[in-house]
């Protein structure tokens, strides 16, 4: 990370790494049958994408001079959502509550649904967050002398 570099930016680029690796294995999952190791692997990637997207979604607020009372992820979420940095709440409460649960419970019929929902739901999530902060890294960027 550099000086001039906010914060945000920084963890972007590792949030991007994450995504992009839960996309890659998300694709595999629709061409073949997969292991019930490959399923894990799958579920770690979606825990890891979690944790750099509720904590860049932090620091871009923070570097929005948005002021959050508690530094939860449930929080930013609702922070986040009043700043229009993501669409739809419910679903990122969903993706808090299956990241939480899959940190616990460890049966195949656990994490094959919360499979479903990362290709069904919270891969689009991730997908509208990394969107958003693209556009506003391309106008930040553009902005500079």
């Amino acid at each position: 990370m550099t000086d001039d570099q906010p914060r945000w930016v920084y963890r972007f680029d590792n949030y991007k790494r994450a995504f992009g690796l839960l996309r890659e294995a998300i694709e595999i999952m629709e061409t073949r049958e997969l292991t019930a190791l490959e399923k894990e692997g799958i579920v770690q990637r979606f825990e890891y994408t979690w944790e750099l997207a509720w904590k860049v979604i932090k620091d871009y607020l923070e570097r929005e001079g948005v002021v959050l009372d508690k530094v939860t992820p449930a929080s930013v979420i609702r922070a986040a959502f009043a700043a229009r940095v993501i669409t739809n709440g419910e679903g990122w409460m969903k993706a808090l509550d299956a990241r939480n649960q899959m940190s616990h419970v460890y049966n195949m019929k656990s994490f094959e649904a919360v499979i479903e929902d990362i290709r069904t739901l919270y891969l689009g999530l991730f997908d509208e967050l990394n969107m958003f902060l693209m556009e506003t890294l391309v106008r930040e960027q553009g902005s500079k002398p």
